[in-house]
């Protein structure tokens, strides 16, 4: 590059869609727009030097800038995260729906005994298939209000 070259400025731009600003660990990368034309070519298939310092493209052989390269990893980590945490959100459902099975399975198997009945867990009361139909329902956030208050000295 010669000395009287100078690059286009970064022009800050809000964005509809796509990656705007990347976490990665301590650094925070936010996204801009530069004047400068692009390549056709993903670059999916990058391969490094050390000793040249050097990025390139197998697929399109070209060198790749340090900027492009570096783009391409931060939107790859991106997609890694939001994948992680749509996964990990789909094992939190599941384990809620899980814990419904089991409860419900468990009340089953404690029907099921001929000389047994469930008992209440709160005022260790017998609960008879026939008391069953008459139960009905309380919020959830509720009772985890109730409780919370009933359990403080």
């Amino acid at each position: 590059m010669s000395g009287d070259h100078k690059d286009p400025p970064i022009i800050s731009q809000d964005y509809l869609h796509g990656l705007k600003v990347v976490d990665i660990g301590d650094i925070r990368v936010a996204r801009g727009l530069s004047r400068r034309p692009h390549s056709a070519c993903r670059h999916r298939a990058m391969r490094y030097d050390e000793k040249e310092r050097r990025v390139w493209c197998a697929d399109c052989e070209t060198d790749v800038e340090a900027f492009d390269a570096f783009l391409i990893v931060c939107e790859h980590f991106s997609a890694a995260a939001n994948r992680l945490e749509k996964e990990r959100a789909a094992i939190e459902e599941a384990k809620q729906h899980n814990l419904i099975r089991i409860a419900a399975k468990k009340m089953d198997e404690h029907f099921r005994r001929k000389n047994l009945v469930p008992a209440c867990p709160h005022c260790k009361a017998g609960i008879f298939p026939e008391d069953v139909a008459k139960m009905s329902s309380v919020n959830r956030e509720w009772e985890a209000v109730r409780r919370a208050r009933k359990d403080k000295p």
